[in-house]
């Protein structure tokens, strides 16, 4: 997914300065963003309250939208480096394209997992027929200095581990590790992502690592995450320090749990680009509208997206912090 604002702020990320190293319940709110000609989106990272959680740099959740006489979900070929993304759908259907050549139609439970490394482009659409509803979160992972110029790559995982717990629980684990499950999505940092399911009347703990900082992200029903009630597209900033982590729920109620080791390094994060100085922003923009270096997406019906103009005041991240 791509962000389209016109006038993408600079947001430099990452290091330990506002890391809670204990648990904490800090409710951020959502800023909503048209994308495309019938889907707006609750942009709930980067946000003023919070920057990343773990490496997870960027979370955009979006429904459920009934598009039954709508075109769905409509993102023109546009460019990333220096992140994955990750798509993930409760409802609906997305057709993914990009430079390598990969065309894929994602649906619910599936994991899209796309590694820019040093230069990619795709496109996302509702395919032509496609389903009434469309519910899901798309979310940017930063890639570390050592593997941000990594050959980029598409991975589609139709099969992944669940876990299940007492009192209604049930979890399908997306990226990393919980409760011993493993996803088979390519990780370049220790983090986690799952989506957990409450069943009504549902009251239990789950284990969690106490080195991780966490973040859920509500997707429907009201699930209550240790003591606070989340609506849906709200996302609730847990902080570090937990072996456990209560759940309970009055109702069917579903939501992500996304976490991971604290990012020590510092990013320089503008539109669909996350660098590590000012410079690299430029050259990823200038490759894009001028070079071949990102490839081309074919099939999209439209032409590709250009990149908005560069800020006039250049942010430049500051050192890593412990």
């Amino acid at each position: 997914m791509s962000n389209l604002d016109l006038k993408p702020p600079t947001t430099v990320c990452g290091g330990r300065t506002d890391v809670a190293a204990q648990p904490v319940r800090d409710l951020l709110t959502g800023k909503d963003v048209p994308l495309g000609e019938s889907t707006v989106v609750r942009r709930l990272l980067p946000n003023l309250g919070r920057r990343m959680v773990g490496a997870w740099c960027f979370v955009d959740h979006y429904g459920p939208d009934d598009i039954a006489d709508e075109p769905g979900m409509q993102v023109p070929p546009h460019p990333h480096i220096g992140l994955q993304t990750v798509s993930w759908l409760h409802e609906g259907e997305v057709l993914h394209r990009d430079s390598l050549g990969s065309k894929q139609t994602l649906r619910p439970g599936q994991l899209g997992l796309m590694t820019s490394g040093r230069a990619i482009a795709h496109s996302e659409e509702s395919p032509r027929e496609h389903a009434r509803l469309l519910h899901g979160a798309q979310l940017w992972v930063a890639l570390p200095d050592e593997h941000r110029h990594t050959e980029p790559r598409w991975e589609h995982h139709t099969e992944l581990p669940r876990v299940t717990g007492g009192g209604g629980l049930s979890a399908t684990v997306i990226l990393g590790e919980l409760d011993g499950a493993r996803s088979p999505g390519t990780t370049f940092t220790p983090l986690m992502g799952a989506d957990i399911t409450l069943a009504a009347g549902t009251d239990t703990r789950l284990p969690v690592h106490p080195d991780f900082e966490y973040a859920a992200l509500t997707m429907s029903g009201e699930a209550e995450v240790d003591g606070v009630r989340l609506a849906p597209g709200s996302l609730l900033y847990l902080g570090c320090g937990r072996t456990e982590l209560p759940l309970r729920a009055d109702v069917d109620s579903a939501f992500m749990l996304l976490g991971g080791e604290p990012f020590e390094e510092r990013i320089v994060m503008w539109w669909n680009f996350v660098g590590r100085s000012q410079q690299d922003i430029e050259q990823a923009r200038a490759d894009w509208m001028n070079t071949t270096r990102f490839g081309e997406v074919h099939g999209y019906d439209g032409p590709r997206l250009p990149a908005p103009m560069l800020p006039s005041t250049p942010l430049k991240p500051r050192g890593r912090t412990r």
